[in-house]
């Protein structure tokens, strides 16, 4: 059985996790760093990114700029990341969650760059 290509497997999480945030922004509006001030917009908003940039990824014509905004998209959530591990002090589940989900950037940055260059 073959594989699925970056840019299929990018686009399905891109597009589900899109979905999701509009669906139920609550979910992750938790999130954002209060820094950006209201969470919604800014939930609302990544999930239209996540959508427009699965759309790029799973058409052959476009799917070099998906590529590119998929690794912007991705490079874009790093302070949400952050914020993350900031409220995991002294909250091991919490922690945990934001220890894994900071490091898995680096993976799917780096197949993003791979879709963007053609690869």
């Amino acid at each position: 059985m073959r594989k699925p290509a970056s840019a299929t497997w990018l686009g399905a999480l891109l597009g589900g996790s899109g979905a999701l945030h509009l669906v139920r922004p609550r979910t992750y509006e938790w999130l954002v760093p209060p820094e950006l001030g209201p969470a919604r917009p800014w939930v609302l908003a990544s999930g239209v990114a996540e959508i427009g940039t699965a759309a790029l990824l799973a058409a052959p014509r476009t799917r070099r700029a998906g590529g590119w905004s998929a690794a912007a998209l991705l490079l874009a959530f790093v302070p949400a990341h952050l914020h993350h591990l900031r409220l995991g002090r002294g909250r091991p589940p919490v922690l945990a969650a934001a220890a894994v989900r900071l490091p898995l950037q680096v993976p799917m940055v780096a197949a993003a760059l791979r879709v963007g260059r053609g690869g």
